[in-house]
This record gives C-alpha cells, structure tokens and sequence, in this order.
C-alpha cells in the first residue's frame, strides 16, 4: 500500500484573497487545488500499473492519500500513524487484499514537513519520495536515511542561480528568501557560490507568511534604499505572491527578478502580477514533461463525485462555484450543485496544467515503487506474468531497492537516485516575456545540466530575452564598475569586495587586464606606457653622433684637431725662423702632437659605450694629457733655465738640453701609463645600463670600474698641472722677450680652472650630459693650452714678420710683445 500525504486544504484563506498575519489556526480552511492535482497524478500512475501486464502483472497498488492541510503538526502525526498501521481518517483510499502496511509513502510538497516526516519515519526504514522538496539538506542521508525525491535538490539549483547572475555580469544583487528551511538553505549555497565567483549581496532578506506587517515594510524600505537593480527571490509560491502584493502598493517595478522553480514557471503567480512587477524575470524551472493520458484523466472528475467523503463535496463545491443540498458550507449566493456540471468552460488553479513536470514527477516516484516491488517479488514478464507473492515484503528491503533502481518512463526519461537520493539536476531556463493581451508568456531561454563539465553546464539559447520594464538590454547591477586596464581595485572601508575604488596604477608598473588587484612593475629595462596598460622598452641615453649635442661637440674636437694641425704646419714651415727656436721647436711640435691626441680622445667619450671604448677613452683622456701637461712643464723649465743660463758663470743649460727635455716628458708620461696599466689590470672601466637616474629610460655609461684609478688619473694630472702653473707663475716677470712663462701661466690658469669646475659639475650631471661635461673640459682645457701658448705666436710669424728677428727676441729694450 501506498500513502499519499498532499495539502488537500490549507491553513490560510485562499491565495486570491487578502492575506491576513495571523497564527496559523488548527482547523483547516479553503481548499487548494493542487493537492488535488498531485493526489490525480498519483492515480493515474497506480491505475497505469494495476492495468499493466508487463510491471507487477497479477499486482494491485493500494493506496491512502491524507490532507495534511499545509500543517507539519498534521503531516507527522498522519507520517506516525502510517508506520504503526494506524488507521488515519484518510482522503481517498483504494481496498487492499492484503494487510495495509504502507510500504512506500509518497510526499510532501514541501521541504520543512518532508524533513519532519523524514525524521520520524528513518527508524522505521520507511521510502519516502518527495515530488517538490528541494531543500539540500535532505540530502543528509545520516539524519534523513530515508528520504528520496524525483526533484533535484536545491543544491544544483542555489549553484545555477549564482552561475546565471553572474553570466549576465550582475556583481550587485539584493536577495530574498522565505525564512523556512527551503529558502535558508538554498540562499546559503547561493550566497556561497556568489561569493566564489565575485558576486556580491547588497543585503540579504528572510520572511515568513505570518510575519507581521512591519516585518514586509522594513523589507520593502530597504529595498527602495538599495542600489542593486536584480533581486534573487528564493521564496515559495505563498511568499512571493504575499511579497508582490505589497511591492504592488509601492509600486515597485524596474527591478530585475531572478526565480527558483517554486514560482518562475507558476502561471497563478504571473495571473495575480497584475502590476507587471516580475515582468522579465528569469529563473530556474523542471523541464517541461508530457504524459500521454495524464490531463485528460486529471481533468475527469465525474469520478470524484461518487465519493461520500465530506471533502469531495466541498471540491466539487469550490470546483464549480455551487452549492449542494446537503451541505454546511456558509457561503450563499451560489448556485445548487446537481453533481453533473460539466468542466468545460471552467478555468481556476484545477485546470491549470502549468505544473505537468511536477505532476510528472509524483508519476516517476509511483512508477519507482512500481519497479522496486516488481524486483523484489521476482515477477516474470516473458512467460506466464505472475509475480511471487509469497515474498514477505517489508518497507527496509524496499528502500534498498529503490536506491538501486534504474528504468526509463514511457516518455523515455531516464529514472534513478543517487547516493544522496537526488535525481539527476536538469533545468530549464525561463523568461517572463509579457504578450499584447498582458498574459506571460513563460520562454524557455536556456538550459542548466548538473551532469555536464562545469564549462558548458550553463547553456543560453540565441533567443532574445525580454528584460524588466520591457527592455531588450541586458540590467545593469554592480557596486562598481569595472577598473579598465592601467588600474587596479582598492576595496572600499567598510563595504563588500565588489564595492572599490579605481586607482590608476604608479609610474613603472601596468595592469593590462579588467578588474585588476595589483599593478605589475615592468621589467628594469621596460617602462609604463602613459596609459599604463603595456611595459614599453626604455630609451636607451647615450651621447651619440646623431644627436645635436654630440654632433657640435665631434665638430669642437674636429676643429680643435685641424686648428693644431695648420699650428703644426705653420712651425714647421716656419721651422727656422728665430721665434720657433727660440720656444724649443723640438717640445712645441711635441707638445701640438700630444694637443692632437687630446682633441682627438674626446671622441672616443661619444658613442655607445662597449668595453674597448670604455678602457680607451680614460686611458687615452689621462695619457694624452700628461703627455701634454708635460711638455709645457718641459717648456717652463726650459724658460727659467734659460734665464738662469745668460747670469755669469752659469753652465746650467748643459744639464738640462734636449735629451733631458726629452727624457722629462718620458718619465713624467711613463708614471702615467703605469697608472692606467695598473688601473685596468686590476678593475679596468666597463659598460654599464644604468637603471637609476631616470625612471622612464636607461643610460648606458661607463663604469669606472676602480674610482681609485679613476682619481688616481685625474690626481696626477692635477700635479702636474699645478707644479706646472707653479713654475710657470714663478717665470712670469723674467725679462727679455724670450720669456713663454706668461702665456703658460695663463693658460695653466685656464686648465687648473676648467678642471677644477669639472669636479662638482660632472658629479652632479644626469646621463649623458656628464660625459658631455668631461668632453667639454677635454676640449677647453686643450683649446686654452692651444690658443694661449701657440696663436701668439702664429701672430707674429703670420701677421708680424717684422718681430721675428733674432735681435727683437733677445733685445732687452724691446717691450714684451707677448
């Protein structure tokens, strides 16, 4: 035998009429029609089995079908009964032959009284199958051992509502649910799935039915208040049609409506939204079904008429709006029922075939049991059809069966439980897409597999989706909107992790991707574009040929070469002249030979730096010029021997002539050339990029490698330079007109000056403008030796040939010509 537990009547007053918050009252009050339906549905899968010849041949289902009047009270006393084999005033009840001890017990339709039931009857190993409980934690099967269902749980579902808000880019949704245990497990796997894949709740919301009317105010004014344009309703049929109501008296339309299967396909629930707040509302629904014979037989209640229950007289009653003779019910104006009223023409909930899945699935719970005694009893389909009904049958060893059971409808829909008793999670996506004559039309859009890989579970149809207030665009909800790249997110104090703040990202580092946490830092040799979305490469600074400031400075040292060479040219034409031997010819071509070298070294400082040109351009730059701070210290020495050779009885020339002239420059050149050999073989200069100076380009330089040999360069040459000037500022008012002191005190005056200037300058200067500098110290220290020793004298040999005599040199009434 089976039993049937469906909410014939309710608790409440009809769900047309004004709800009133008011206790739940004990006695049952006006019929639903849906309990109705599902007892039809029942009926006609255990009259489609008794008339079979294939499943339980020589086999009758009996069957007792109770109202639990929406009461969890009721439900487990009723539950209780039936495990003891009590007998309970029932609805409808079919004769057994044998004992009537239920062995399967089929219901509830909803969560919290299958789950009280559930609990009462696992001692008892008693199956029982829900056609519309949802609630994920049915399936514990530690505290509901017992428990199956032909719906999925709300587990798959709670996990598609989040997969589809956020497939539609809602990052921002309020969320309310029916403070029962349907809704509150369901928004907890919800909101746990949101929150994994980014989506957050704006606020999150429970009522029940009988709340009192403040509680749905306080709601409604916090939604007014929201920013969020998408609600996610988990509530049943009772409460979404209770919230609408009261959203209707606000009316609050515009808000994107996101539905579960209690109420998105539901056509009472879209006839009662008289003010279109659901309009566009997308949501989850069971696949719709077809069962050949199903609504014509659920539509014939000719059959129902011949009950004597008291209850049926009331359906009949409610059914056709009449009233019979013998009836109690108080309501007047209403015609005399003859209890041959036709159904044709009638249109309520009864009639209503919207929930045929539903319908379909108290058929696959019936047709399961069917299939599990037709294991247990071994009956034979091939031969002589019988089944052994000697097996003594007993609710545990149905249970087992029925977790193994696996069959395939006549509509070719697979049947079977999983180890948590669930079927296999299938839905359908539906869309409220309103008509002309302001009926909704229930489109599906899409479908949700729980079977497939998570990739492709969620699959949209290329159909147009009709959105709130009638809009083709796709709602926009988010706290924030979306950081583009060359920003990151920076959370706001105190709000959920959609709500942030778009902070463009610093100098050096990028976010080339939407929605970015962090900036990356580019690569040393990379900088952030001004968008900052992509590393570019860094310029590479170096003083080049191409550029203008390299380009005057190769045309300066070229310059200064070809000005020593025409010098160079002019003494040697003028060789024999007295002016080019009175100045020690010999040192003078050495000296514009050692000036050449220097002009020319400043050209190895131009160009990108490499390893060859880092080691010659300061071995060169300090070799070049002790060579030259040589010579015109040999020069000075020159002059004040010179001088101290023409007093009586001095022979002080004869220690210190030409190869001892010679043999100075050597040696004080030689100490220089050890210096750089030394320098070089222990830590030679290199090249270098250098990162640090400039955030947005590189500067390839040299090293110096060891600073000790660096300065030990410079410092020599500033020895020499110094003990030079020295001398030559010691010489300077000598008499006679062979005196060269002067101009070599002046143009050590320059060198010590511009050299001195080269220090703090070419500390201080960025890049390539510090080898600019010690260029321009090169060639303005050479220029100065060049013009102040050599033009005066090209002077006088060029424009004053009258002054190049033996007797205007050496004659001491002359003036000092220069």
């Amino acid at each position: 035998m089976l039993g049937g537990i469906f909410s014939f009547r309710s608790s409440w007053i009809n769900r047309q009429d004004t709800y009133r918050h008011t206790p739940l009252p004990l006695q049952c009050t006006s019929l639903n029609f849906r309990g109705f339906q599902y007892a039809q549905a029942m009926l006609f899968a255990i009259e489609e089995i008794n008339n079979s010849t294939v499943l339980l041949p020589d086999i009758s289902l009996g069957y007792k079908i109770y109202d639990s009047c929406k009461s969890i009270t009721r439900s487990v006393r009723i539950a209780l009964a039936l495990a003891n084999g009590n007998e309970v005033l029932s609805a409808l009840s079919a004769p057994c032959t044998r004992p009537a001890q239920v062995q399967a017990i089929m219901g509830e339709t909803s969560s919290s009284p299958c789950m009280a039931i559930a609990t009462v009857i696992g001692p008892f190993h008693i199956p029982m199958i829900s056609h519309f409980a949802t609630c994920a934690c049915l399936s514990d099967k530690t505290k509901y051992p017992s428990f199956l269902r032909t719906i999925p749980s709300d587990y798959y579902q709670s996990r598609a509502l989040a997969q589809l808000v956020w497939h539609f880019g809602w990052t921002w949704v309020g969320a309310i649910r029916s403070n029962d245990d349907y809704g509150n497990h369901g928004m907890a796997t919800f909101t746990e799935t949101a929150q994994k894949l980014g989506v957050c709740l704006e606020y999150s919301l429970s009522f029940f039915r009988t709340d009192p009317p403040d509680k749905i105010q306080k709601i409604i004014e916090i939604i007014k208040a929201s920013t969020s344009m998408v609600i996610v309703a988990f509530l049943s049929l009772v409460d979404i049609d209770l919230l609408i109501q009261e959203l209707s008296l606000h009316n609050m339309t515009g808000y994107q409506w996101v539905g579960t299967e209690a109420w998105i396909f539901d056509s009472q629930t879209a006839a009662m939204d008289i003010n279109h707040i659901l309009d566009g509302a997308v949501g989850l629904s069971i696949p719709k079904a077809h069962v050949r014979g199903m609504r014509k037989f659920m539509l014939d209640v000719k059959p129902l008429n011949s009950s004597s229950n008291e209850m049926f007289l009331e359906f009949w009653e409610k059914l056709f709006s009449c009233k019979f003779k013998q009836s109690m019910s108080l309501l007047g104006n209403q015609t005399e029922c003859t209890g041959h009223e036709d159904l044709t023409g009638v249109q309520n909930s009864f009639t209503d075939m919207s929930l045929m899945p539903i319908f379909y699935n108290v058929y696959k719970g019936v047709y399961a049991v069917a299939h599990a005694l037709h294991n247990i009893l071994s009956c034979n389909k091939t031969c002589n059809k019988t089944c052994n009904k000697t097996v003594q049958l007993d609710p545990y060893t149905i249970l087992q069966r029925l977790k193994k059971i696996k069959f395939n409808t006549k509509e070719g829909d697979e049947v079977y439980f999983n180890e948590n008793g669930d079927p296999a999670a299938k839905y359908e996506i539906i869309n409220w897409q309103p008509t002309e004559h302001g009926i909704v039309d229930f489109v599906t859009v899409g479908l949700y597999d729980a079977s497939l890989p998570a990739d492709k579970q969620l699959n949209l149809q290329n159909k147009s989706l009709i959105w709130a207030q009638n809009s083709q665009q796709v709602p926009f909800s988010v706290c924030s909107e979306k950081c583009p790249p060359g920003t990151r997110k920076v959370l706001q104090k105190g709000k959920p992790v959609c709500c942030y703040d778009c902070l463009r990202c610093a100098e050096g580092e990028i976010s080339n991707m939407t929605d970015s946490i962090t900036c990356v830092r580019c690569h040393p040799e990379f900088w952030s574009n001004e968008r900052r979305d992509a590393c570019v490469k860094k310029e590479a600074e170096f003083l080049s040929y191409e550029e203008i400031m390299g380009a005057l400075l190769t045309a300066a040292s070229l310059s200064g070469t070809c000005i020593t060479a025409v010098v160079a040219l002019i003494f040697f034409r003028y060789r024999k002249t007295p002016i080019v031997r009175a100045n020690n010819s010999e040192l003078s071509f050495l000296l514009l030979f050692s000036l050449t070298l220097c002009f020319l070294c400043s050209l190895t400082f131009i160009g990108r730096p490499s390893e060859w040109s880092c080691m010659l351009r300061h071995t060169a730059f300090g070799i070049t010029f002790v060579l030259c701070i040589s010579c015109v210290l040999g020069k000075t020495i020159v002059v004040l021997m010179a001088f101290r050779a023409t007093l009586p009885g001095s022979n002080v020339m004869k220690w210190f002539g030409p190869t001892q002239q010679k043999l100075t420059v050597l040696g004080f050149t030689l100490i220089q050339v050890i210096i750089c050999i030394i320098w070089l073989t222990i830590s030679p200069p290199f090249p270098i990029i250098n990162f640090k100076k400039f955030k947005d380009k590189i500067i390839l330089e040299c090293a110096l490698g060891s600073a000790v040999g660096f300065w030990a360069v410079l410092g020599y040459i500033g020895l020499l330079a110094m003990l030079c000037f020295i001398l030559a500022f010691l010489a300077r008012k000598l008499p006679d007109n062979f005196n060269d002191a002067k101009f070599i005190t002046f143009s050590m005056l320059i060198f010590c000056a511009v050299w001195i200037t080269f220090i703090p300058a070419y500390v201080s200067s960025p890049g390539k403008f510090s080898v600019a500098v010690e260029i321009f110290a090169i060639l303005a220290s050479s220029f100065g030796l060049l013009f102040c020793i050599f033009i005066p004298k090209c002077y006088i040999i060029l424009l004053k040939p009258d002054k190049n005599t033996k007797k205007n040199i050496m004659g001491k009434e002359a003036p000092n010509s220069f």
